[in-house]
């Protein structure tokens, strides 16, 4: 059985993966910052998208994406912040979350979750 790392960075790369095919540009991953961490900077046409990847290896505890708390969100609003000040962005910009769960047939079930939360 895959560490929670090893979950956690194949489902990262399948994020990534489905983002590009999807017409993101991927700017970086796992950009720290005082407030947490980034799994993914990306950019979808004139749009800064902070990307946040779930991966569970089943739904047993919900589906991937419920795990985004409140309080997660609150820590990937202050990190965006760093983030935008950082790089001086001042297009639009938003929050995605890409839910990444473990298929019957192991393949990785990639669903893409645009402007997940404000």
């Amino acid at each position: 059985m895959p560490s929670r790392q090893e979950t956690g960075a194949s489902g990262e790369e399948a994020a990534a993966e489905a983002l590009r095919r999807a017409g993101y540009e991927i700017l970086g991953r796992n950009v720290r910052t005082p407030f947490g961490e980034v799994d993914l900077l990306a950019q979808e046409d004139e749009t800064l998208c902070f990307v946040e990847v779930k991966t569970r290896s089943s739904d047993a505890f919900g589906h991937p994406a419920e795990a985004v708390t409140p309080t997660k969100q609150a820590h990937l609003r202050k990190a965006a912040a760093v983030i935008l000040q950082q790089r001086r962005w001042d297009g639009p910009c938003r929050f995605d979350v890409v839910s990444v769960l473990k298929g019957e047939d192991g393949l990785p079930v990639v669903e893409i979750l645009p402007d997940a939360f404000q």
